[in-house]
């Protein structure tokens, strides 16, 4: 992933967690450009990223499948 608009360096630095949920929403977004999101990330901050409905619903069924009734 490439974003011009913004120091990631300075960012990272100064809010690491800010950082991250940004670079989790950029991902899911705008592509992932080969890279393979971390599940467990994604999770942690559910609650705090910034997804369109479609991509939310999506992840959210990859994320928690339902469990077939036996």
């Amino acid at each position: 992933m490439k974003n011009w608009s913004v120091d990631e360096a300075k960012f990272k630095k100064e809010d690491p967690e800010g950082y991250e949920i940004w670079r989790l929403e950029q991902l899911i977004n705008f592509g992932l450009d080969g890279e393979k999101l971390n599940a467990r990330l994604v999770k942690k901050y559910w609650d705090r990223l910034s997804l369109d409905e479609a991509a939310r619903r999506y992840l959210s069924f990859l994320l928690w499948p339902k469990k077939k009734p036996s």
